[in-house]
């Protein structure tokens, strides 16, 4: 795979995305979506010394010492808010250290296509080539950009309902809320610009159905997804 002509750089934020070949389903079950998100959990942290596969054998015990070990270590990316479609999926990070954010989403699609094929024995890439990174240029672009993310399942309508995209479960919007007990967000940046959870949860919603009507925010995205 050719390298990228721009280079992602530490400290800066990221809107990255990427999407089934010929826009096909990436995501077939809940068990499909449970496991992207036990990924992106896991291929944050960097020197692992094991892959998720391996993991998944441990015993309870040695899993649960695992993740204390893991949550010491530094990240290669901290995700801000992420969300899973049908055929593609979204992220907002920033880059924790050099190379990380490539490392990271390398290891994550490496991980889910593998375990993708050998679930519905396919074979070949599932994802449309390198993922694509878009810079976060200035705060405003930075909160517009976590809205339209939280949005997406409302303005794509995978949800029919704006009272149902807080139940929506494969994006970081219920663990904004408080809603479950997630652990994979990095929220402090974004929960900082809000006086508490009703204001922050107002600024997503109130959006809803205007973003619905544009479909997309263009300019925070490189190509329709």
């Amino acid at each position: 795979m050719p390298g990228r002509i721009i280079p992602l750089i530490t400290g800066q934020f990221y809107h990255v995305y990427n999407r089934g070949i010929n826009k096909q389903p990436i995501f077939r079950s809940i068990g499909d979506y449970q496991r992207a998100l036990e990924l992106i959990r896991f291929y944050q942290y960097s020197a692992l010394h094991l892959r998720y596969s391996k993991y998944q054998l441990l015993s309870n015990q040695r899993k649960q010492d695992f993740w204390q070990q893991l949550f010491n270590r530094p990240k290669l990316s901290s995700i801000i808010s992420f969300c899973f479609m049908p055929n593609h999926f979204h992220l907002l990070l920033e880059q924790k250290m050099d190379n990380g954010i490539s490392k990271f989403i390398g290891n994550f699609q490496n991980s889910y296509t593998l375990f993708f094929n050998k679930k519905y024995k396919c074979s070949g890439p599932l994802l449309q080539g390198q993922f694509k990174a878009l810079r976060i240029e200035d705060e405003n672009q930075f909160l517009h950009l976590h809205r339209y993310i939280h949005l997406n399942p409302y303005s794509s309508y995978v949800v029919k309902n704006l009272s149902d995209i807080s139940n929506y479960r494969w994006s970081s919007f219920s663990e904004y809320l408080e809603k479950d007990n997630s652990i994979i967000c990095s929220k402090e940046k974004i929960l900082s610009y809000f006086k508490n959870i009703e204001t922050y949860k107002s600024f997503i919603l109130d959006q809803a159905d205007y973003q619905r009507k544009l479909e997309v925010i263009k300019h925070l995205i490189l190509e329709e997804t």
